[in-house]
């Protein structure tokens, strides 16, 4: 099952308390303060791992708090630390405060790490109140809380190239013959519900990732047809490839509604290098350069059921790619 959202709670753990304690020995009526200082509540940590897909660990459990510290003790110890407790999620993670929805951490790298809820500061014993003047202190401190707060978790997948096309336009059938990957191939429509990863290999040992994208319907910026889920999954990718079906009554419309899904949901999603990509010409029919005639984005015909122009293809995708890592460097 491919989970993209999750909302979880996260408490650290509190510090332990001081200690309040004075050395005791043969021949030794009162010796001087010796209480040690509690340890540090554990903290939550997140980090990345390349080989997780989605977030479903995190809709079994919804809690995760971590060990207090230990309170300290007599002969100047000091209480162990609290254990940390560590999340792992895959890579292209926000991670966002439910409350206030500041963005926390934005995870695009792998082991890449950072601190959820930070444990409490251990309390000090009283052998740390000592002075010349308080020579027998009896102070000490209670541990500090942890950190607690909700935190929701959303995956946006990491692609260079990204498929986009109404439901039914072909983007599985395509992912399934230049990569490895084995999505759901149905000829009805929202045969795909879930993002579908594929790794294209090309020439000499050169690899790019495409990401299939469930299919879009008008009103996809608007949630309708689950349009939000699958729309932030275009976010991460470096560059775009309109599908549109040969067969469709009005190619030059279905493109139009794609883009403007698109931009409506976010202006710089239609920035990003991009291509049409005609689907099914093995069903031709002759009416599909009405729209090479009237956009300036580049156009390729291909039929990925009898492999006309996929190599083609693939060496367009390339270009996009090229032309995506040029604008990011522009851009840092």
């Amino acid at each position: 099952m491919f989970i993209d959202y999750a909302k979880i709670f996260v408490q650290a753990g509190q510090g332990g308390s001081g200690c309040v304690s004075f050395h005791r020995a043969k021949f030794v009526d009162k010796g001087g303060p010796d209480g040690g200082d509690g340890g540090r509540g554990g903290s939550i940590i997140i980090k990345t791992n390349r080989h997780l897909r989605t977030l479903q660990d995190y809709t079994y459990r919804k809690e995760y708090k971590a060990q207090r510290g230990q309170h300290g003790m007599g002969s100047t110890r000091h209480g162990k630390s609290g254990k940390d407790i560590t999340l792992e999620v895959p890579l292209g993670t926000l991670i966002r405060d439910a409350e206030s929805a500041e963005i926390i951490a934005d995870l695009i790298g792998d082991n890449q790490e950072c601190i959820l809820a930070r444990g409490g500061r251990g309390g000090k014993g009283n052998a740390r109140f000592a002075t010349s003047t308080h020579q027998s202190p009896r102070e000490w401190e209670v541990g500090a809380p942890g950190q607690k707060r909700w935190i929701e978790l959303e995956l946006k997948l990491i692609a260079d190239i990204g498929l986009v096309g109404l439901p039914n336009a072909g983007k599985s059938t395509l992912l399934s013959v230049i990569s490895a990957a084995r999505p759901r191939i149905a000829d009805y429509p929202f045969t795909t519900l879930t993002p579908n990863l594929g790794i294209v290999h090309y020439r000499d040992y050169q690899s790019f990732v495409v990401a299939d994208i469930p299919g879009l319907i008008e009103g996809a910026h608007q949630g309708k047809g689950l349009g939000h889920q699958f729309l932030r999954h275009i976010e991460r990718t470096r560059a775009l490839a309109y599908l549109v079906d040969c067969m469709d009554e009005d190619i030059r419309k279905t493109f139009k509604i794609l883009h403007n899904e698109l931009k409506r949901y976010s202006p710089l999603l239609v920035k990003k290098p991009s291509m049409i990509v005609l689907t099914k010409h093995d069903l031709h029919t002759g009416r599909t350069h009405q729209l090479q005639m009237k956009n300036s984005l580049p156009l390729i015909e291909i039929s990925a059921i009898n492999g006309f122009h996929i190599p083609e293809l693939l060496e367009a995708f390339q270009h996009l790619i090229s032309q995506a890592l040029v604008l990011e460097e522009a851009t840092d």
